[in-house]
């Protein structure tokens, strides 16, 4: 098929341009920034500069290359050194999922694109009450954290919105990233013990390895029914037990230990949730519905792989 790759050179575009590819399929890829389109090239697509919240050129750049599939990973996304004025952090890429969404959306109707695979995020969103790992089905946390409102007003909106307006529409809600070229930062950090188990370290985290999140985008691109999916591993775990493990196989001493209120004085208020009371999420739709299986079916062989490769 002909795919559109919106946002082709981020960290899921890296490896996802390849892999459909790989795939067999024809892909043109945008960016915003004309000294990358010399890598989409290398990676194998055609290359096409547009600003994602540019109507105009989207529409325009849409229409030129006439895909059967639009795929939307557009975020201004880069290391999250810290937790505070998370909103303000994350201004563009909430734009992004809403107005640029909106872009694509209406792109995709004056091109009859039926598929569109949009990026979403499973993680903090999730209602922090009731079992430790949620599905689809469950409902978001009604209010979140301090300084996330409009951060999870644009999730809810790319939720709803892409399965709503076109006949074929798909929100992978990825969980945390890892692997080669994602979250690099953090491995810097738990290596330099920065990373503290702030209170019992319970929070439960999903993962996702980067190139096994490809993968699952392009079991997207060819099939599957529209929806909300969540792209995680087979492990959902607490902090407590994946924070030691990385530091391990990164060659690191211990995290160090930090209380709640210390934690929330020095990081904030996300980071405390984070750490203590944030819930994991489930991969069975994904594997049912898109026929997806991760390759690292759990962070620990993942986390060996990545920071020791």
């Amino acid at each position: 098929m002909r795919v559109f790759v919106a946002g082709g050179t981020g960290a899921i575009g890296r490896a996802l341009v390849p892999a459909l590819i790989a795939a067999g399929h024809q892909v043109t890829a945008s960016t915003r920034s004309p000294g990358k389109a010399a890598r989409l090239r290398e990676l194998g697509a055609e290359p096409v500069v547009a600003d994602g919240l540019d109507r105009a050129a989207v529409i325009a750049a849409v229409n030129a290359a006439a895909p059967d599939v639009i795929v939307h990973q557009m975020t201004a996304l880069s290391a999250l050194r810290s937790f505070r004025k998370f909103d303000t952090r994350f201004a563009v890429t909430n734009e992004l999922r809403t107005k640029g969404t909106d872009c694509l959306l209406e792109a995709a109707g004056a091109a009859g694109v039926r598929r569109v695979v949009a990026q979403g995020y499973t993680g903090w969103p999730n209602q922090r009450s009731g079992g430790p790992v949620k599905t689809e089905d469950d409902p978001l946390d009604p209010a979140g954290v301090a300084d996330t409102a409009k951060s999870l007003a644009a999730m809810r909106y790319l939720d709803q919105r892409v399965p709503a307006a076109v006949p074929e529409g798909l929100v992978l809600r990825y969980g945390s990233f890892y692997g080669p070229g994602a979250s690099e930062f953090l491995l810097d950090q738990v290596r330099k013990r920065r990373v503290p188990v702030i209170g019992g370290g319970t929070g439960i985290w999903s993962f996702v390895e980067i190139t096994d999140a490809a993968a699952a985008t392009v079991a997207a691109v060819e099939r599957g029914a529209p929806g909300v999916y969540n792209i995680v591993d087979d492990e959902p775990a607490p902090v407590a037990q994946w924070l030691p493990y990385l530091a391990s196989v990164a060659g690191a001493k211990p995290p160090l230990r930090m209380p709640a209120w210390l934690g929330r004085l020095l990081a904030g208020q996300l980071a405390v949730v984070q750490m203590t009371t944030v819930r994991g999420s489930s991969n069975a739709k994904a594997r049912q519905g898109l026929g997806w299986t991760p390759r690292y079916a759990s962070w620990r062989e993942g986390f060996r792989a990545w920071a020791r490769g």
